[in-house]
Protein backbone atom coordinates (compact mmCIF):
# COMPACT_ATOMS: atom_id res chain seq x y z
CA UNK A 1 0.00 0.00 0.00
CA UNK A 2 1.36 3.65 -0.62
CA UNK A 3 0.24 6.62 1.10
CA UNK A 4 -0.22 9.85 -0.46
CA UNK A 5 0.75 12.29 2.65
CA UNK A 6 -1.28 15.25 0.38
CA UNK A 7 -4.92 13.49 -1.13
CA UNK A 8 -5.24 11.17 2.58
CA UNK A 9 -5.58 7.99 0.61
CA UNK A 10 -4.39 4.43 0.26
CA UNK A 11 -4.20 2.40 -2.77
CA UNK A 12 -2.88 -0.94 -3.11
CA UNK A 13 -0.89 -1.20 -6.04
CA UNK A 14 -0.62 -5.58 -6.03
CA UNK A 15 -3.85 -5.59 -6.65
CA UNK A 16 -4.30 -9.92 -7.90
CA UNK A 17 -4.89 -10.72 -11.00
CA UNK A 18 -7.69 -14.11 -11.30
CA UNK A 19 -6.19 -16.68 -13.38
CA UNK A 20 -8.13 -19.12 -14.61
CA UNK A 21 -7.30 -22.41 -16.40
CA UNK A 22 -7.57 -22.10 -20.45
CA UNK A 23 -8.53 -25.80 -20.74
CA UNK A 24 -11.81 -24.93 -19.14
CA UNK A 25 -13.08 -22.25 -21.98
CA UNK A 26 -11.06 -23.75 -24.84
CA UNK A 27 -11.42 -27.22 -25.91
CA UNK A 28 -10.11 -29.66 -28.30
CA UNK A 29 -6.83 -27.55 -29.11
CA UNK A 30 -4.48 -30.31 -27.74
CA UNK A 31 -5.76 -31.95 -31.21
CA UNK A 32 -5.13 -29.07 -33.56
CA UNK A 33 -1.88 -29.65 -36.23
CA UNK A 34 -0.69 -25.96 -35.49
CA UNK A 35 -1.03 -26.17 -32.05
CA UNK A 36 0.92 -29.57 -31.83
CA UNK A 37 3.57 -27.92 -34.22
CA UNK A 38 3.85 -24.98 -31.57
CA UNK A 39 4.51 -27.19 -28.65
CA UNK A 40 5.04 -30.78 -29.82
CA UNK A 41 4.78 -33.63 -27.34
CA UNK A 42 4.42 -31.03 -24.25
CA UNK A 43 1.13 -29.87 -26.21
CA UNK A 44 -1.57 -30.98 -23.24
CA UNK A 45 0.68 -30.22 -20.25
CA UNK A 46 1.63 -26.25 -21.81
CA UNK A 47 -2.49 -25.95 -22.22
CA UNK A 48 -3.51 -27.50 -18.92
CA UNK A 49 -0.75 -25.03 -17.54
CA UNK A 50 -1.52 -22.19 -19.51
CA UNK A 51 -3.97 -19.25 -17.85
CA UNK A 52 -6.37 -16.56 -19.03
CA UNK A 53 -7.35 -12.86 -17.83
CA UNK A 54 -10.74 -12.35 -19.25
CA UNK A 55 -11.15 -8.51 -19.35
CA UNK A 56 -14.62 -6.52 -19.85
CA UNK A 57 -13.45 -3.60 -22.09
CA UNK A 58 -15.11 -3.03 -25.11
CA UNK A 59 -11.51 -2.59 -27.17
CA UNK A 60 -9.17 -5.06 -27.91
CA UNK A 61 -9.22 -8.38 -28.83
CA UNK A 62 -6.86 -10.74 -27.31
CA UNK A 63 -3.06 -10.44 -26.03
CA UNK A 64 -0.21 -12.61 -23.88
CA UNK A 65 1.38 -10.97 -20.90
CA UNK A 66 5.15 -10.22 -21.21
CA UNK A 67 5.56 -10.49 -17.78
CA UNK A 68 4.22 -14.47 -17.43
CA UNK A 69 2.73 -15.59 -20.64
CA UNK A 70 -0.90 -15.83 -19.82
CA UNK A 71 -3.29 -14.49 -22.09
CA UNK A 72 -5.79 -11.53 -21.78
CA UNK A 73 -9.30 -12.22 -23.61
CA UNK A 74 -11.74 -9.67 -24.37
CA UNK A 75 -15.28 -10.77 -23.11
CA UNK A 76 -16.82 -8.75 -25.89
CA UNK A 77 -14.54 -10.06 -28.85
CA UNK A 78 -14.84 -14.29 -27.39
CA UNK A 79 -19.11 -13.68 -27.12
CA UNK A 80 -19.14 -11.07 -30.45
CA UNK A 81 -17.25 -12.14 -33.05
CA UNK A 82 -17.03 -14.71 -36.15
CA UNK A 83 -16.10 -18.06 -34.31
CA UNK A 84 -13.22 -17.84 -37.27
CA UNK A 85 -11.68 -15.45 -35.95
CA UNK A 86 -11.61 -16.14 -32.37
CA UNK A 87 -9.89 -19.58 -32.98
CA UNK A 88 -7.33 -17.78 -35.28
CA UNK A 89 -6.92 -15.34 -32.71
CA UNK A 90 -6.22 -18.39 -30.23
CA UNK A 91 -3.51 -20.03 -32.26
CA UNK A 92 -1.93 -16.55 -32.60
CA UNK A 93 -1.51 -15.79 -28.84
CA UNK A 94 -0.83 -19.79 -28.35
CA UNK A 95 2.61 -18.67 -30.90
CA UNK A 96 2.99 -15.79 -28.65
CA UNK A 97 2.98 -17.67 -25.26
CA UNK A 98 5.80 -20.38 -27.22
CA UNK A 99 7.64 -17.34 -28.32
CA UNK A 100 7.65 -15.83 -24.32
CA UNK A 101 8.69 -19.97 -23.17
CA UNK A 102 11.22 -18.93 -25.52
CA UNK A 103 12.47 -15.70 -24.17
CA UNK A 104 11.97 -13.82 -26.93
CA UNK A 105 10.53 -10.56 -27.16
CA UNK A 106 6.69 -9.98 -27.65
CA UNK A 107 6.93 -5.93 -27.57
CA UNK A 108 9.17 -3.93 -29.80
CA UNK A 109 8.22 -0.28 -28.88
CA UNK A 110 10.44 1.24 -31.62
CA UNK A 111 8.99 -0.61 -34.06
CA UNK A 112 5.32 -0.53 -35.63
CA UNK A 113 3.07 -3.05 -35.07
CA UNK A 114 3.16 -4.72 -38.16
CA UNK A 115 7.00 -4.73 -38.30
CA UNK A 116 7.61 -6.58 -34.79
CA UNK A 117 8.80 -9.86 -35.75
CA UNK A 118 7.20 -11.23 -33.00
CA UNK A 119 4.05 -10.06 -34.89
CA UNK A 120 5.67 -11.08 -38.00
CA UNK A 121 6.00 -14.45 -36.96
CA UNK A 122 2.71 -15.08 -35.28
CA UNK A 123 0.40 -13.76 -38.32
CA UNK A 124 2.40 -15.92 -40.52
CA UNK A 125 1.70 -19.06 -38.75
CA UNK A 126 -2.08 -17.56 -38.24
CA UNK A 127 -2.51 -17.24 -42.01
CA UNK A 128 -0.92 -21.16 -42.46
CA UNK A 129 -3.25 -21.84 -40.20
CA UNK A 130 -6.37 -20.44 -41.69
CA UNK A 131 -5.32 -21.71 -45.07
CA UNK A 132 -5.30 -24.94 -43.57
CA UNK A 133 -9.16 -24.95 -42.41
CA UNK A 134 -10.11 -23.69 -45.50
CA UNK A 135 -10.66 -19.68 -45.50
CA UNK A 136 -10.24 -17.90 -48.87
CA UNK A 137 -7.17 -15.13 -49.59
CA UNK A 138 -9.91 -12.13 -49.37
CA UNK A 139 -11.41 -13.72 -45.96
CA UNK A 140 -7.85 -14.02 -44.72
CA UNK A 141 -6.52 -10.33 -45.78
CA UNK A 142 -9.79 -9.21 -44.29
CA UNK A 143 -8.64 -11.35 -40.91
CA UNK A 144 -5.42 -9.59 -40.63
CA UNK A 145 -7.04 -5.70 -40.59
CA UNK A 146 -7.36 -4.22 -36.87
CA UNK A 147 -8.37 -0.95 -36.40
CA UNK A 148 -4.60 -0.07 -35.60
CA UNK A 149 -2.70 -0.31 -38.28
CA UNK A 150 -3.08 1.89 -41.39
CA UNK A 151 -4.09 0.72 -44.81
CA UNK A 152 -0.65 0.76 -45.78
CA UNK A 153 0.77 -1.27 -43.09
CA UNK A 154 -2.63 -3.86 -43.50
CA UNK A 155 -1.04 -3.93 -46.81
CA UNK A 156 2.55 -4.34 -45.78
CA UNK A 157 1.51 -7.43 -43.00
CA UNK A 158 -0.74 -9.03 -45.69
CA UNK A 159 2.55 -9.12 -48.31
CA UNK A 160 4.58 -10.51 -45.10
CA UNK A 161 1.89 -13.09 -44.77
CA UNK A 162 2.35 -14.00 -48.47
CA UNK A 163 -1.57 -12.84 -49.21
CA UNK A 164 -1.89 -10.06 -51.97
CA UNK A 165 -5.23 -10.15 -53.24
CA UNK A 166 -8.68 -8.33 -52.35
CA UNK A 167 -9.75 -8.57 -48.80
CA UNK A 168 -13.36 -9.91 -48.74
CA UNK A 169 -15.21 -6.95 -46.36
CA UNK A 170 -15.04 -3.36 -45.26
CA UNK A 171 -11.26 -2.96 -43.73
CA UNK A 172 -12.25 -4.07 -40.43
CA UNK A 173 -13.13 -7.75 -38.53
CA UNK A 174 -16.10 -8.67 -38.62
CA UNK A 175 -17.78 -9.28 -35.22
CA UNK A 176 -20.93 -11.76 -36.33
CA UNK A 177 -21.61 -14.88 -34.77
CA UNK A 178 -21.51 -18.17 -36.47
Amino acid sequence: MKVDAGLGVRIQRDAPTRLLPFTRFFHGFESVPAVRELFGARTAEVLKRLRVEFFSARFGYMGTSDVDGHLLISTHHLHDSEFRTVYLDVVHELCHVRQFQRKKPLFYPDRSYVDAPSEIEAYRFTVKEGRRIGMSEPELIDYLKVEWISPAEHRRLARRCGLSGRRASPPHRRRLKK
